[in-house]
């Protein structure tokens, strides 16, 4: 074990504050495993709930592992260290269980580096009773866990505070009965929202498309999400705090999920129903964030339309403490959300029109028009912010030439609007190819071809660079398309994952798939038919299928959705 390495993980563990540790043999070891580095991971929410939760169980002991930067996993390469734990230094392979957290599709190339590191045997096949439990859970897992299936024992589809409970209950009580693997992950399937792929089986037609997943050994026909009915009783916010980390602030979750029916949204599906924290909860979370003297990061699908925003704004400001959002919309945002960021600090205001034309904007049932975007610049302006960006995507469904057109314009006119109320800062524009993603009324469309997407793409670099002050950032197509396989891919697609990582990664994804017998294209751009089995239909995300059904024909016509209310039954979670 490479002496470096590991004093360089106890550096890391020493500067932090509100991190477990327990005497070793006490416990059982959970490793909290985020494929992604320490300083992106330790910014994720979840991570620290989950860690909290089990750590606060009496016969737990959880701690966290994390991808090494490029240089260091040349280190541990050359070195033969097997990936350790931030606590303890333990080699992954010590643990018990080994738990991933899946919150974005390129990071499934990570998790077979981190387990191929950390000395644990890659396919669940392979594995037998001295051997870690691997589990996955996260947004990935919860609405498309296929292509991780030969990996992942078993999946958590949901939130984890209303699964991990049970689930180690059940961990522990067949440990304690000492039985054998199999009949452990038998167990495990029968709690609410586990899934344990290995006893589900696909069936493929011969033109390769899924028609069934059968069940075997008694395991349930359907897996049925789970999530928390009332947050208040579950807080969520930093637990270690960390300087090394890309938002270094105190994070603090004032609301989950979504009712605004935004179509591309897979979150907005996956985590509905949309539910709010008290004030006097947050306000009193907030009150734990000032020993840490740390800006404190409100965390929400839209924190805007968190009912007592301005108060909360109000009671941080009055607390001494600063703020800033991880996203809020402009049809909801106030004044004094506004005020309170740029008193924070603030330097850009970020916008999410997604589409550059009200057409568009229909189609995928946004929800703001130009007018939201204006009075937002407004109201950064008043406040002393002179920089904002727009999230853009490209490639969304029944896009036309007129609608790329409608970008570079809205584009403009938005900068035209910064110059006439004095603003001389910079206009930024972020774009995405757009990805269709499981259990969103997209599903059945294809995604748009490759090449047009990139066209388009040059094209709004090419046309907007010419304005002084304008920034276009493209995520690249390339990823983009590697992601879309890995979204909307089945078992088979996990196979060419694991051909990928012996060729060396993400680069050799697509040499991979045509090594296993795979067609990207039929996955990217195939329209699936209404009645198709998708990889992902043995979950059950609690809405009906015939709802995103009509959600697509509304998308079509143009028609909109209103956001979910009091007494709605529309989609059937309620």
């Amino acid at each position: 074990m490479d002496w470096t390495l590991k004093k360089k993980l106890q550096q890391l563990n020493a500067e932090e504050k509100g991190y477990y540790r327990f005497p070793a043999g006490t416990r059982t070891r959970v490793a909290l495993t985020y494929p992604n580095s320490y300083f992106v991971g330790m910014s994720n929410l979840g991570l620290h709930v989950i860690y909290d939760l089990l750590n606060q169980r009496g016969d737990t002991a959880c701690e966290r592992a994390f991808l090494p930067d490029r240089e260091e996993m040349q280190r541990y390469l050359d070195t033969r260290t097997p990936i350790m734990t931030v606590e303890t230094q333990t080699p992954l392979y010590d643990f018990a269980i080994i738990a991933f957290v899946l919150s974005f599709e390129m990071d499934y190339f990570h998790v077979l580096s981190m387990l191929s590191q950390g000395k644990v045997k890659l396919r669940t096949t392979d594995r037998d009773e001295r051997d870690p439990l691997i589990i996955a859970g996260g947004p990935c897992a919860t609405f498309n866990p296929e292509p991780l299936a030969g990996v992942v024992d078993a999946f958590i589809i949901g939130e984890g505070e209303a699964i991990m409970p049970a689930f180690m209950d059940t961990y522990h009580a067949a440990q304690h009965e000492g039985v054998s693997r199999q009949e452990l992950l038998r167990r495990l399937s029968h709690v609410p929202g586990v899934y344990v792929p290995s006893l589900y089986e696909p069936v493929y037609d011969e033109d390769g498309r899924v028609t069934e997943m059968e069940p075997q050994d008694g395991a349930p026909a359907m897996v049925s999400r789970q999530y928390v009915r009332e947050l208040d009783q579950y807080p969520a916010h930093t637990v270690v705090v960390t300087d090394h980390t890309e938002f270094n602030f105190y994070l603090i979750e004032t609301a989950r999920g979504c009712g605004r029916h935004c179509r591309f949204c897979m979150a907005g599906y996956c985590f509905r129903v949309p539910r709010n924290r008290s004030l006097a909860v947050v306000e009193q979370e907030v009150r734990e964030a000032k020993q840490y003297g740390k800006k404190v990061g409100l965390m929400g699908a839209a924190i805007s339309d968190y009912p007592e925003v301005n108060a909360l704004c109000r009671f941080i400001l009055g607390e001494g403490l600063t703020m800033s959002v991880a996203s809020f919309r402009a049809d909801s945002v106030t004044q004094e959300l506004v005020e309170s960021l740029a008193a924070s600090g603030l330097k850009t205001l970020t916008l999410a029109p997604e589409a550059g034309t009200k057409r568009m904007r229909a189609v995928i049932n946004k929800g703001i028009e130009e007018e939201h975007l204006f009075h937002s610049i407004d109201l950064g302006m008043a406040a002393g912010i002179r920089n904002f960006r727009l999230y853009i995507m490209v490639g969304l469904p029944y896009e036309r030439e007129e609608d790329i057109d409608g970008i570079v314009g809205l584009a403009n006119r938005v900068k035209d609007y910064m110059e006439e109320k004095g603003s001389k800062g910079t206009l930024t524009l972020s774009v995405n190819p757009f990805i269709p993603k499981p259990f969103t009324p997209f599903q059945w469309l294809p995604m748009a071809d490759r090449k047009v997407v990139t066209k388009h793409l040059k094209r709004l670099e090419k046309e907007l660079r010419k304005r002084k002050h304008v920034i276009v950032n493209i995520e690249s197509p390339k990823e983009a398309y590697v992601q879309g396989v890995l979204a909307r891919g089945d078992r088979r697609t996990g196979e060419a994952l694991l051909r990928a990582h012996e060729m060396g990664g993400s680069k050799a994804f697509k040499r991979a798939m045509k090594a296993c017998g795979l067609d990207a294209a039929f996955y990217l751009y195939r329209a699936r038919g209404s009645s198709e089995v998708f990889p992902w239909d043995h979950l059950d995300m609690g809405f009906r299928k015939s709802y995103i059904r009509e959600e697509l024909h509304k998308a079509e016509l143009l028609e909109p959705t209103i956001r979910c209310f009091d007494g709605c039954h529309r989609c059937g979670v309620c």
